[in-house]
């Protein structure tokens, strides 16, 4: 259940959408899978088996996009062009020029498409109209530009922006460094990236290990920033933030599964049990967190 990485945007404050109108939007690109000639096919699915498209627990909703791709490497068409490229050789009596060979490529890929395996990718997107975020269980910008694009096209207008802090997550996680001392409710954990602003980005990393003070003001002296740093916050939630402001590898720790006595409930009521701890959970961080980068960066309509 736990999302294991967030991307988050900001939603509109009057935007307070009914688990009924969700429903309705998703379902008019529910998932239906590929025909053996797509590549590619994409929709929303139930975030819970045999549930709604629009999971609603107190207020929150957790809906989830799947993308199927199929399994066909570009050395197989590429073999298989070329086997065939010879074959035509010899029926025309001289080699395919690029036009002809890009028909040849075309016409292998439409064959072995139908044999090709599909993978399957569930992304999941956690909706908070109460505390006006969205949050996507991506670790990097282009996967949750991707749900986000899928969502625009079921709700539209799409009421959401990015979000920016006062202070850049780079510099703020910088001057943590320096000061060996994170702000109040959070603690510096022992995984750390710096990287240099110059052109060869080059970088340092930190595994499972401090770095000494000492060491971290050479490396900010000699202009390099810190772009990922492992921190927990109020001793409940690990995770690490990046200079972009995606939160990865995010883990609660034991002080929450201690508190949630799960053996009495049957499946349904562990994964809503489950929801409403992570989504009151990471709303908790995500204010702190906001808070610790100096609030919320107020841009121009």
């Amino acid at each position: 259940m736990w999302f294991k990485n967030l991307s988050v945007y900001r939603l509109a404050a009057d935007w307070k959408p009914t688990q009924e109108e969700l429903e309705d939007k998703l379902a008019k690109a529910a998932f239906v899978p590929g025909n053996k000639s797509d590549m590619n096919s994409m929709g929303w699915v139930p975030a819970r088996e045999n549930g709604l498209l629009a999971h609603a627990v107190n207020g929150q909703y957790l809906v989830s996009l799947r993308i199927e791709k199929k399994l066909l490497p570009a050395t197989v068409i590429n073999q298989f062009t070329r086997a065939r490229a010879l074959e035509i050789e010899e029926q025309q009596g001289y080699k395919p020029g690029r036009k002809q060979m890009r028909e040849i490529k075309e016409q292998v890929t439409d064959s072995l498409l139908p044999k090709a395996f599909s993978i399957f990718r569930d992304t999941r997107v956690w909706i908070d109209p109460q505390n006006h975020w969205l949050v996507i269980d991506a670790a990097s910008a282009s996967k949750a530009d991707e749900v986000i694009g899928a969502l625009a096209k079921v709700i539209d207008p799409l009421p959401l922006k990015s979000l920016y802090t006062e202070q850049s997550p780079a510099a703020a996680m910088t001057e943590w460094l320096l000061a060996d001392e994170a702000p109040a409710m959070f603690s510096i954990d022992q995984d750390t990236e710096l990287q240099s602003s110059s052109e060869n980005k080059a970088t340092i990393r930190y595994v499972r290990q401090s770095p000494e003070k000492e060491d971290v003001q050479k490396h900010i002296q000699s202009g390099k920033q810190c772009t990922k740093l492992a921190l927990t916050w109020s001793d409940r939630i690990s995770f690490v933030l990046s200079e972009n402001l995606i939160i990865k590898r995010i883990a609660p720790l034991d002080i929450l599964k201690e508190n949630q006595d799960m053996n009495a409930m049957d499946e349904e009521e562990r994964f809503d049990a489950d929801m409403t701890l992570m989504t009151a959970e990471l709303a908790g961080l995500l204010q702190a967190l906001v808070e610790a980068l100096g609030g919320e960066k107020q841009t121009a309509k």
